[in-house]
């Protein structure tokens, strides 16, 4: 069901064409600012894979992929949800060296997705991947990481305040917290995990939340992961205060991924070891991929972000229900 939150006297800080202009601006200067931190190289990647071949991402494992029949292959094929584990077998083929990776341009069709402020069912990012070494796969390497995505999300924000003054008024916090789901759970036992994140969320600003994926001390989980592309023990969300929205806000999911070892116990507990008949699994449990990192970065919500935007509808194009539609209209917001 679709919810729309509209703030109190929001109002749009850019015109709608400004508005476009400065998307440009964003994500050129961002994408920039992360190759560099990261060192990464922008490459071309694949808006569809070929069912059968387990390089789609399963997200949260019940999410249904938008799929089609090939006349010429006589195959079926399906958008895809996201880049994680294709990103992992190009840097294979690519033959990318440790501490070096790629980014791309990642479009999806999420069918059912929810539908509010920061959600629609058209999904872009920028998808990236490094490959590291196993002594880098540590909590140090991931924090260092996740500091340089914090520095070029702050230095992209001071670019457009000096091109648009008006966007003076946003803030991001540069220096990141660091926080376990499992910390937040004894720190807010009362509270639900999104409430948890609010909560912390409000008072330091810019948090990584890390180890999602595997139940808490409660018996539940802090928020579903695939069991096959991180490494639940070394992963975690980006977010920071939306002061717009008044809530925490999830501008990227990232970790360093599974190894042979982890992958096999994560399949175990999520019930998934079926999936070892993919070409892609076989090589990840054979060892026959590269150890890697990776992430996926909002690029619609991180220019909702840096515009002081109230609706993700306001910087992307996608289709809205009638009563989101309703709603934008009689608040004056925009949709594109």
């Amino acid at each position: 069901m679709s919810h729309t939150y509209i703030p109190e006297k929001y109002k749009s800080l850019l015109s709608v064409k400004d508005t476009e202009a400065a998307i440009v601006l964003i994500k050129r200067t961002f994408e920039r600012r992360l190759a560099k931190a990261l060192n990464l190289s922008r490459v071309s990647a694949p808006l569809f894979v070929e069912s059968g071949t387990g390089y789609n991402d399963d997200l949260n494992g019940t999410e249904r992929a938008v799929s089609f029949d090939i006349k010429e292959t006589g195959t079926e094929a399906q958008i895809v949800h996201s880049l994680a584990k294709w990103k992992r077998h190009a840097l294979k083929e690519y033959g990318f060296a440790p501490f070096s990776g790629l980014y791309t341009d990642m479009n999806a069709i999420r069918r059912d997705e929810e539908m509010d402020n920061i959600h629609s069912i058209y999904v872009d990012q920028w998808d990236w991947e490094q490959v590291v070494t196993r002594e880098a796969r540590n909590f140090a390497y991931l924090k260092k990481t996740v500091r340089g995505i914090a520095r070029a999300l702050t230095g992209t924000l001071a670019v457009c305040q000096k091109a648009y003054p008006a966007l003076r008024a946003v803030e991001i916090e540069p220096k990141v917290t660091f926080v376990t789901s499992q910390q937040l759970e004894d720190k807010y036992p009362q509270l639900t995990p999104k409430e948890r994140e609010d909560e912390f969320v409000k008072k330091y600003k810019t948090v990584f939340i890390m180890q999602i994926g595997g139940k808490l001390k409660s018996g539940v989980k802090h928020d579903g992961r695939a069991p096959d592309y991180d490494d639940w023990k070394l992963n975690g969300d980006l977010m920071v205060w939306n002061s717009v929205l008044n809530r925490a806000f999830e501008l990227s999911s990232m970790g360093i991924r599974v190894d042979s070892e982890s992958l096999l116990s994560q399949l175990k507990t999520a019930g998934c070891e079926d999936r070892l008949r993919f070409p892609f699994h076989r090589m990840l449990a054979d060892g026959a991929l590269p150890l890697t990192m990776g992430g996926g970065i909002g690029q619609s919500r991180t220019c909702m972000l840096i515009m002081g935007k109230a609706h993700i509808g306001e910087v992307q194009v996608s289709i809205w229900d009638k009563d989101t539609i309703a709603a934008c209209e009689k608040a004056g917001i925009e949709l594109l």
